[in-house]
């Protein structure tokens, strides 16, 4: 059988009623799963009925800190139970025999999440002027989730990044972890060390450990022009400060050119501190944020000299992982910008 017919026989199985798989598309993935577009008609049963899917599975490539399919199902499930705008997640399938990997179903939103799209497109100008309040509620309902709130322990655990005492661990855990990632790269980075170094020094503290999206960015969340559809790309989940999401979307290569806009390319810091205060309660300090910004720079110059040397050896050759290595660059050029104006 080719996959679409693996996939009716297993949802027919999965369901008890027949199922028809009436479209089915390779959508453009990453580096760590596939997607598929699945139109589906169920024809008995509690499902009954016409149903626009997507389906994630893992493939063989992962990167730095990436969840599996199985554990992003259960946290896009915490988040979607939280009240986050979020796909709802369904139908998991852990089992590998089955189509060769683990994969999960997830409810398809419309809308577009093409950053320059976000930022630029005149077919959404109304709908981008809500954007810092809706995402902003939307990333304060991620923050919701706390550790104790997970009730699954085995999960509770692989989303942990926290190690040693007190309430600088996770900023000195997450510099640990990131000099371990920098030392597999082939070829020198002094300049990575040198952020790494400031990193280690100007630790801050974190008031409580709640649920970090881990990729919260213009180009991870999809807008039509009736606003905010919904926030995707969960593989980066994980326990940490608050402060490392919203400091994700203000980094300036998630700008898409309006960089202008410090916070996605739609809006400025303030406004989104602001709307983020307004749906938390929460005051947020600039200070951290721009730590955890300089960090953040820090790994995606690591994530993409590791993308480059993929390429490179031959493992996984492509010329996205090949272009994005160019990048490294440019991310320790704005990380020791962001430190030089503290």
């Amino acid at each position: 059988m080719n996959l679409e017919e693996k996939v009716a026989d297993y949802l027919t199985r999965r369901l008890g009623a027949p199922a028809r798989i009436d479209k089915m598309k390779s959508l453009s993935g990453g580096a760590c799963q596939d997607n598929y577009l699945v139109d589906l008609t169920v024809e008995g049963g509690t499902e009954k009925g016409n149903h626009k899917l997507v389906m994630r599975t893992d493939k063989g490539a992962s990167l730095f800190a990436s969840l599996s399919r199985v554990d992003e199902f259960h946290v896009c499930d915490l988040a979607y139970q939280a009240g986050v705008k979020t796909p709802r997640p369904m139908w998991l399938e852990e089992n590998p025999a089955v189509l060769g990997a683990p994969f999960y179903f997830m409810e398809r939103i419309t809308g577009n999440a093409n950053g320059r799209f976000v930022v630029k497109d005149a077919s959404i100008a109304n709908a981008r002027k809500n954007l810092p309040a809706e995402l902003a509620t939307s990333l304060a309902r991620i923050h919701s989730v706390k550790p104790a709130s997970c009730k699954d322990e085995a999960l509770k655990q692989k989303l942990g990044r926290i190690s040693g005492e007190g309430k600088k661990a996770i900023a000195l855990n997450s510099v640990i972890e990131l000099r371990k990632e920098t030392s597999k790269l082939k070829e020198p980075h002094p300049a990575l060390e040198w952020i790494l170094n400031w990193l280690e020094d100007h630790a801050p503290e974190t008031d409580e450990p709640v649920l970090i999206h881990g990729d919260f960015r213009t180009g991870n969340f999809m807008v039509s022009p009736a606003g905010l559809e919904g926030v995707m790309d969960w593989e980066f989940a994980h326990w940490g400060d608050r402060h490392e999401d919203v400091s994700w979307l203000c980094m300036k290569d998630w700008r898409f050119g309006k960089l202008n806009k410090e916070a996605g390319g739609f809006t400025d810091r303030e406004t989104f501190y602001s709307e983020y205060a307004k749906a938390s309660g929460i005051t947020l300090s600039p200070e951290k944020v721009r730590y955890w910004e300089v960090m953040g720079n820090a790994r995606w110059a690591c994530g993409s000299a590791g993308q480059a040397e993929r390429h490179l050896s031959g493992m996984d050759k492509g010329i996205e992982l090949a272009s994005i290595g160019r990048r490294s660059s440019e991310m320790e050029f704005e990380a020791m910008r962001l430190i030089d104006a503290v």
